[in-house]
This record gives C-alpha cells, sequence and structure tokens, in this order.
C-alpha cells in the first residue's frame, strides 16, 4: 500500500544555519504543503514538504523526537539522522497548536512500533536459540536485523572457525589411532570415545553450517524482496513528491484566480451601482431639459435687459463727458472771471488807499 498522508498543514520553513547553529534560513519563499506520511510496511512516519521540485523536509519520526513551541506561531523539533533543526511558522496559533498535537500522537505512534518490533526481535531471538540449541553458533551466523546477509555469506563467523578446529582435531585423532603403538588399550578406548564425540560434534556444527548458509540465503531473499520494495517505495515518493508539487502550483493558481474573480466580482458591484445613479439620472433629463428650456429663456431676456442696460450706460456715460467738459469750460471761465474780479479788487483797493490819502490831507 505504500506511504498514505495521514495529517496536511500550510507553514513557511526554516532550517537552522549550519555553520552558526543559531541562525534560521528560509528554506521556502512562501507558505509550503507540509504533510505527515504513515508507512504501512515499515510501520513508520515520516514529514515530508515540497517546494515546487525540491524536497525541503524529509524527516523520519523516532520515539526521542520532540517538537518545541518557541512562540505563538512558531515551533521547532531537531532531527539527527539529517543533522539539522527544522523550524515552522504557521499563520495562526490554532494550526501550531494541531500541528503539535499531531507530532505528539505520531511520536507516540512510533514509540510504539518500535516497542512491537523490538517484542518480536526478542520473540524470534527465543525461538532461534530453542531450535539451535545444539548448534549455538547458527544464531550468530544469521543476522537479526536482516542487513547483515551479504557479510553472513562471505564469512560464516565463529561457527566456521570452530567447525574448522574440530576437524583439525578429529584428524589428529585419527592419525593418532592409526598409529596406536605407544598407548594402552585405555587410552584407545578413550580416543574412540573423543572420536565419537567429535564425530557427533562435527555433524550438529555441519548442520548448524547448513542452517546458518539457508538463514543467509532467506535473509538474502528478504533483503532482495526488501530492496526492491524499497525501489518501489522511493519511486512512489517521488511520484507524491511530483503530485505535492503539482497539487501546490494548481492551489496557487487557484488562489490566483479566486483573487482575480473577487476584483472582478468588486468592479462588477461597482458598475452596477453606476449604471443605477445613471438610470435615476436619466430620469430626471427630461425635467431637468425643462428647467433648461426655461433658464434659456430668462437668460435671453436677461440678455435683451443687460443689452438696453448697456445702451443706457452708454448714454449716461456720454452725458458724464459732456458735463465734464461743460465743468472744465465753466471752471476756465470761473477762473478768468476771479483774474478780472481780483485786478478790479486790486483797482478798488488802490483807489480807497487814495481816498484815505485825499480824507488825511484836508
Amino acid at each position: 500500500m505504500g506511504e498514505q498522508p495521514i495529517f496536511t498543514t500550510r507553514a513557511h520553513v526554516f532550517q537552522i544555519d549550519p555553520s552558526t547553529k543559531k541562525n534560521w534560513v528560509p528554506a521556502s519563499k512562501q507558505a509550503v504543503t507540509v504533510s505527515f506520511f504513515y508507512d504501512v510496511t515499515r510501520n513508520s512516519y515520516r514529514i515530508i514538504s515540497v517546494d515546487g521540485a525540491k524536497v525541503i523536509i524529509n524527516s523520519t519520526i523516532s520515539p526521542n523526537m520532540t517538537f518545541t513551541k518557541t512562540s505563538q506561531k512558531f515551533g521547532q523539533w531537531a532531527d539527527s539522522r539529517a543533522n539539522t533543526v527544522f523550524g515552522l511558522g504557521f499563520s495562526s496559533e490554532q494550526q501550531l497548536t494541531k500541528f503539535a498535537e499531531k507530532f505528539r500522537e505520531v511520536r507516540e505512534a512510533a514509540k510504539l512500533a518500535r516497542d512491537k518490533s523490538q517484542d518480536k526481535l526478542e520473540t524470534s531471538s527465543d525461538h532461534s536459540q530453542e531450535s539451535g540449541c545444539e548448534g549455538p553458533s547458527s544464531a550468530q551466523a544469521s543476522s537479526v536485523n536482516g542487513t547483515d546477509d551479504e557479510k553472513a555469506s562471505r564469512d560464516p563467523g565463529p561457527a566456521h572457525s570452530h567447525l574448522r578446529s574440530e576437524n583439525d582435531k578429529l584428524k589428529i585423532a585419527l592419525t593418532q589411532s592409526e598409529h596406536p603403538p605407544a598407548y594402552s588399550a585405555a587410552n584407545v578406548k578413550k580416543w574412540e570415545v573423543e572420536l565419537q564425540t567429535l564425530r557427533e560434534s562435527n555433524a550438529r556444527l555441519s548442520s548448524a553450517l547448513q542452517e546458518s548458509a539457508a538463514s543467509a540465503e532467506q535473509w538474502k531473499r528478504q533483503f532482495s524482496v526488501c530492496r526492491d520494495e524499497n525501489d518501489r517505495l522511493r519511486s512512489k515518493i517521488e511520484e507524491l513528491e511530483e503530485q505535492c508539487g503539482e497539487i501546490s502550483r494548481e492551489k496557487e493558481r487557484n488562489i490566483q484566480l479566486n483573487r482575480r474573480i473577487e476584483a472582478l466580482e468588486s468592479e462588477l458591484q461597482e458598475k452596477e451601482t453606476e449604471l443605477r445613479d445613471l438610470r435615476k439620472q436619466s430620469e430626471i433629463i427630461p425635467q431637468l431639459m425643462s428647467e433648461c428650456d426655461y433658464i434659456s429663456e430668462k437668460l435671453e431676456a436677461a440678455e435683451r435687459d443687460n443689452q438696453n442696460l448697456e445702451d443706457k450706460v452708454r448714454a449716461l456715460k456720454t452725458d458724464v463727458e459732456e458735463s465734464k467738459y461743460r465743468q472744465r469750460h465753466l471752471q476756465a471761465e470761473l477762473k478768468s472771471f476771479l483774474e478780472v474780479l481780483d485786478g478790479k479788487i486790486d483797482d478798488l483797493h488802490d483807489f480807497r488807499r487814495g481816498l484815505s490819502k485825499l480824507g488825511a490831507d484836508h
């Protein structure tokens, strides 16, 4: 069945700076999809995030991992296998809380899976010890975790060396039994018993070696199956990563289309409002036209009155100019009259002074 997504959210992804181990380095330019995946075959959990065609998070959850909230919208966890620290920035505290709860849930599930696998390994080890009590070295020739099968096929281990030493002892015993001139009957009997014991031990060790070889072949087949399954899962992960990238790009396109639709809807509402205003204005256009005609008539009458007033003003200006001209003429005549009057007054003064002088003489 492969891996299946069990939880998905969106966040900004960061990684700790490998040089300073203090500063955060953005791993994504924007918020990306972060998902928990469950591997049914291996009974394991992973956190995977893809930005376009680049895998920025590929972290397998182990029971000793801890997700720590460092702020209301930011959390982090350390991955010893990837030799880094991942950080996630969420848009809300609620999303951070959901992710932390899911992380704890997955970590507990990984712990239970590890305990179950250890119980199975212990049970299989007990069964192998019970079945190989006559050949204890058979358990050493086969690897428990299934990753040392090739080494077991190349080097049978302590069982093979022990079998070789027993064979050497057996050869020596046979050589000495063929030439027993210096030994008594008791020694011959002793060597016969030991020879029989060595033969039985040799038979047990041969059987154990055969079992070890069969186990190695079995582990080889299992390793080949696991390797094929791993290749299949790897290709499946690549397909899922491509699908996740395509989904992310499709989501971005959908977001852009939704924004464009919202903008068009807003523009449409504005156009409808403007259209309603124009319809209302079109209803009062006849009234405005009648008022405009009335105002035009008034304007023509006012223009005629204005023309008459301009004519009167021009006539008044003409009268004013004539009045100013007559006033200047009168001023000139008055000035000449005053000059003549001043001369007459001077003459009267002279006449008066003469009379006064004649009166004084008499």
